[in-house]
């Protein structure tokens, strides 16, 4: 079933302005987590390797283990793309810790034989997964064989009923078939497709939840826990692949039932923690950012349907670079659309529905410390959906600056997008290829070569033997409205969605984050508004203005590209008892003022922003 393979961080590479946020990456907290958070350095896998400690499951709970794994899911591919030789060994000392503690009899979990049973398996789910990377990435020849031990011994005990899934792993069982796509690749074992089965029989079947998703309350659970429901989004298809059953299809419907009743105009779903509705007050917790584009990633290479491909950059040019402070050493637990204010809530009266007053502040670890080791894993794994391959196609997929070099050809591509439109190819070929480039549905007015084509969804060029050919793709965006719930919208430019930004000054806070002391840079912090926010959009004219992309691509002060509007002061309101929170709805939509002109920025770039906004 599988139409797209992804490339290795050794055979792609980014350049231009997604070099460069990788770069802030590596500089920043996701490069620096395991020299300052023990949860990171002093992690189960490291202190109970080869140890005669006992582990008290009670006192040091198997969910912690979650930590260093999430983390190594995006350092590793991060450290490989960037070549960067010192963090490649510190990727591959941890990877040497979880493998020594692997058992004889293929076991790798950190606990005595008597508390098996209660190890929560979401941690074996994501070990899987983190062993694939980590292949694909240093190409290590014993982690096939290592992996096959493992998750036999996995299906063994299943199969035994020694253990089953339950919490977590119940609820995230589609996670192993990265790793039992891997391994069906190699040997074909029978007993691949018979865990393939189990863990979906022991599994949450999402599809007797839908009506739960309708209406947001305010309770925490499982079944409505937005992280666990964007990783769903992928099961059907990463389990037909696996098995061979036949793909209904089955995302684009759960996918619509949740955008109706919590979308954004991102593209993301709202949850904080758990589905929180459709309001632009509410939040997406930033787990639930990098797991949805994960999601979108493996659904266009399973399906190779270019709507998820659209809708993947939808979110990773809007929601994955707001969730971030300009430098990356802090991040928000929750974003919100309509985002006036970064300020911690008093005590006992949190905004959001399932997370506390520090939800949304900038932060080391803001509400809870899953996104501080899972955040790894955004632009990592974007750059390497930039280009696919089957055969002797190569597909690019995301168009970012990046350069691509097989045995068999080479491809670069030169491009400033999502801030421009205009992309150059170069394609070399030892042997003879194809390369198919997508078009995305907003495109107008394509031009290849400086003529123009009409085309739809993508083009695709023969590359000959020996030959090098030079192609410029180029086309149109025009920045519109669109409609949001409670007659508010927003205003979109092919990937990119812009807001009103929101001038603010930030309150530094060194606290302490459970035993850890936080020191600049990270630290938390509270951004607070100094500029006005109340407008409504009173006319239709927009107007597009390119600028310089900066050292910061994007940068809170410096955006690449901005949009002119037109906007009149409104009475808005605060939220009903907040003084930082505005309301969900305008309080009144009369014009207070004369009409004035602003500029919009990218989402990404507005860290305190109004996103949906009247028009009148």
């Amino acid at each position: 079933m599988k139409k797209w393979d992804f490339y290795t961080t050794n055979e792609l590479k980014p350049q231009g302005w997604i070099k460069r946020q990788l770069e802030i990456q590596a500089e920043s907290l996701s490069g620096n987590l395991d020299k300052i958070w023990s949860h990171i350095y002093g992690n189960a896998w490291t202190v109970y390797k080869n140890s005669d400690q006992v582990r008290d499951l009670q006192s040091n709970p198997a969910w912690l283990d979650e930590r260093v794994l999430y983390w190594l899911d995006g350092f590793i591919p991060l450290a490989y793309l960037l070549e960067n030789e010192e963090m490649i060994a510190r990727a591959q000392k941890y990877i040497e810790d979880i493998l020594d503690a692997q058992k004889p009899d293929g076991w790798m979990n950190i606990c005595e034989e008597n508390d098996i049973p209660l190890y929560e398996t979401w941690i074996l789910e994501l070990l899987s997964k983190v062993l694939v990377v980590y292949y694909e990435c240093s190409g290590d020849e014993r982690i096939p064989e290592i992996l096959y031990k493992f998750m036999k011994k996995f299906y063994e005990l299943l199969e035994s009923k020694t253990i089953k899934l339950f919490k977590w792993g119940q609820y995230r069982w589609f996670e192993a078939f990265i790793a039992l796509d891997f391994l069906k690749k190699r040997y074909d074992d029978e007993w691949i497709i018979s865990l393939a089965e189990i863990l979906k029989e022991q599994g949450m079947d999402y599809n007797t939840l839908t009506h739960m998703w309708k209406r947001p309350i305010n309770f925490w659970g499982l079944d409505t826990h937005i992280v666990n429901i964007v990783m769903m989004l992928k099961y059907e298809a990463v389990y037909c692949n696996v098995t061979g059953a036949e793909y209904t299809n089955r995302a684009e419907y759960l996918l619509r039932i949740l955008s109706e009743f919590n979308g954004t105009p991102v593209g993301l779903i709202t949850g904080d923690e758990c589905l929180s509705g459709k309001s632009p007050i509410q939040g997406t917790e930033l787990c639930a950012v990098v797991e949805q584009m994960y999601s979108y990633e493996q659904l266009f290479a399973y399906t190779g349907d270019y709507k998820w491909a659209e809708r993947l950059e939808l979110i990773g040019f809007n929601g994955l670079p707001a969730t971030f402070s300009d430098d990356m050493w802090a991040h928000q637990y929750d974003q919100l659309s309509n985002q006036i204010s970064c300020e911690k809530t008093l005590l006992g009266r949190p905004k959001f529905r399932t997370n506390d007053q520090n939800a949304h502040i900038f932060g080391f670890a803001p509400n809870f410390a899953c996104c501080t080791s899972n955040l790894s894993q955004g632009w990592p794994k974007f750059v390497l959906s930039s280009f696919m391959h089957n055969e002797n196609t190569v597909m690019s997929v995301i168009p970012m600056p990046s350069s691509l070099k097989t045995e068999d050809y080479f491809v670069t591509l030169n491009t400033e997008y999502p801030f421009e439109n205009k992309f150059v190819y170069t394609a070399e070929a030892k042997k003879d290829f194809n390369l198919r480039i997508r078009i995305p549905g907003f495109a107008k007015n394509l031009t290849i070569n400086d003529e123009r084509v009409n085309a739809y969804n993508d083009v695709t060029f023969e590359i000959k033997a020996g030959e090098k050919k030079v192609i410029t793709v180029s086309y149109e965006t025009v920045p519109d409205f669109v409609d949001r719930p409670y007659d508010l919208k927003a205003v979109r430019c092919g990937s990119l969605v812009f807001s009103v930004p929101i001038e603010y000054e930030q309150k530094i806070d060194e606290c302490m984050c459970g035993s850890l002391q936080l020191k600049y840079p990270y630290c938390d912090y509270e951004y607070i508004p100094k500029s006005d926010w109340n407008y409504a959009y009173s006319s239709f004219d927009l107007e597009l203005k390119k600028n310089a992309v900066s050292s910061i691509p994007f940068s809170s002060k410096e955006p690449p590209v901005t949009v002119k509007a037109k906007v009149q002061k409104i009475a808005w309101g605060y939220e009903e008892g907040y003084n930082t929170f505005c309301a969900k709805v305008p309080e009144s939509r009369f014009p207070l003022t004369e009409e004035q002109e602003i500029e919009l920025y990218p989402y990404g770039c507005a860290k305190l922003r109004m996103t949906e906004l009247p028009l009148i």
